[in-house]
């Protein structure tokens, strides 16, 4: 790549550099031709120009004599009547020296500042150093001056000639400098590109702390905080994934250890093969049936392949028959269960089993940490969504698991899962299946004290 930039600022230098010289060899020689032979040299450049302008105006040279005269003593121009002087442009200076003489087309002298002009007509060699005078792209006069320096085509090939190998040197010189620039930006600009594809390179051996450093604020300043957010998140999924796969051995060794514990129990004779003695092995089958139920529902729910079966519910029932399937256990464990209606019906589609376990998640939570205590839900409903929150009376949830409460397999209190046969995933599969409504589950702190999780869904 730096190769390919470096041509590439060498292809924009060589390309300026010969439009240059073009440009100043066609210009060049265009001045050149016009300082020579239009009267620059000899100082009658813009008297030349007035003559032509009087000729525009006049149709004519009648009249001529009193302008040029005029010119020769510092007052160029005509004014609006023939043969009368007026503001123009100023040719005093050399001409003011010169011996000036206009002829017509045919080289007949026309007026003579010397005054002597009685049928005198131009030599051939004179009119190939006169001065020609256009209008309307026709030669209608020339303009001899003697007295000053005199040029031939030859001088002026070999001027045209120095002026373009000076440009052409020039133009060398300021492509070198421009191609030595070009090395030293191609450098400066490529490094960034360099330290991204070291720490790719390093990335995609395995070495996911890859970080670059970031100075400016240009482009490459963002792609570069780009990768580095890419970078973040690959590791904290790699992360994620190795404690995961540690944390489903781990749920899925202790019910095998208990399933085997028990087998080998009854395999030596030590517990009897009575139906009493079966129960934990059936137990610890229930519990890792519903561990891959819910690795399965996550796993769909991250592929967006989880299917939901909507259908119209009151959405408002719904919540009242589940809220009430708990009141038995709340009143088991004296806590007290409260619903708040806000709205008395609410129809919309959804899937309601879907539905239903996330209120049976968060219901569960809320037993088990305000056993005791009280739990009160609460449904509202605004123009754009319906909003299910519910508080529980319990400890809250510590502020360093906030961030993480809907992760996979985690707890606030890892040691008390097992005594409630939780597998870690009850809360992660509620949100997912809560964003898969379109919605999402929030979890919080109430001011009042104990936890708050708010499920909202669009109507």
């Amino acid at each position: 790549m730096r190769l390919r930039l470096i041509l590439s600022f060498a292809l924009v230098v060589l390309i300026a550099t010969l439009s240059l010289v073009v440009i100043v060899r066609l210009n060049t020689a265009e001045a050149v031709r016009n300082f020579m032979f239009r009267g620059g040299a000899a100082g009658v450049a813009p008297l030349v120009e007035d003559l032509e302008s009087y000729y525009q105006e006049m149709g004519s040279w009648q009249g001529v004599g009193r302008t040029i005269s005029a010119t020769q003593h510092g007052n160029s121009g005509r004014g609006a009547g023939a043969g009368q002087p007026s503001a123009g442009n100023n040719a005093s200076g050399g001409s003011q020296n010169l011996h000036l003489r206009l002829l017509d087309s045919d080289g007949n002298v026309i007026f003579d500042t010397d005054g002597n002009w009685a049928n005198e007509t131009a030599t051939s060699e004179e009119m190939q150093r006169a001065i020609p005078l256009h209008h309307k792209f026709q030669t209608v006069g020339y303009l001899l001056t003697e007295g000053g320096a005199q040029f031939t085509t030859d001088n002026e090939t070999q001027l045209v000639e120095q002026l373009n190998r000076a440009a052409l040197i020039a133009a060398l010189i300021a492509g070198g400098v421009a191609l030595l620039l070009a090395l030293l930006l191609a450098h400066s600009l490529l490094r960034p590109v360099r330290d991204l594809t070291h720490a790719a390179a390093d990335m995609a051996d395995g070495d996911l702390s890859q970080r670059v450093e970031l100075q400016g604020a240009d482009e490459w300043v963002t792609l570069g905080q780009a990768f580095n957010h890419m970078a973040a998140s690959l590791e904290q999924a790699e992360d994620r994934r190795r404690a995961l796969t540690a944390d489903i051995a781990h749920e899925l060794r202790t019910p095998l250890a208990v399933q085997r514990a028990h087998l080998e129990a009854l395999q030596d004779g030590i517990y009897e093969l009575t139906q009493e003695n079966l129960l934990p092995i059936e137990a610890q089958t229930h519990i890792l049936t519903r561990l891959v139920d819910d690795l399965r529902t996550l796993a769909l729910a991250d592929s967006g392949q989880l299917a939901l079966e909507r259908v119209p519910v009151d959405f408002s029932a719904l919540v009242e028959r589940v809220v009430n399937r708990f009141q038995p256990q709340a009143g088991a464990q004296q806590t007290g269960l409260a619903l708040t209606l806000d709205v008395d019906s609410v129809h919309f589609a959804v899937d309601p089993q879907r539905i239903e376990q996330i209120i049976n998640n968060l219901l569960s939570n809320a037993l088990r940490y305000a056993a005791g205590g009280s739990i009160r839900v609460r449904l509202a409903r605004t123009p754009e969504r319906v909003t299910l929150s519910v508080h529980d009376s319990g400890p809250g949830i510590p502020e360093n698991s906030l961030p993480h409460i809907f992760e996979r397999f985690y707890k606030t209190e890892k040691s008390r899962r097992s005594a409630y046969g939780s597998t870690g995933l009850g809360l992660s599969i509620a949100r997912k299946l809560a964003q898969a409504h379109g919605g999402d589950l929030s979890a919080a702190n109430h001011p009042q004290g104990g936890a708050l999780f708010t499920l909202e869904l669009p109507l």
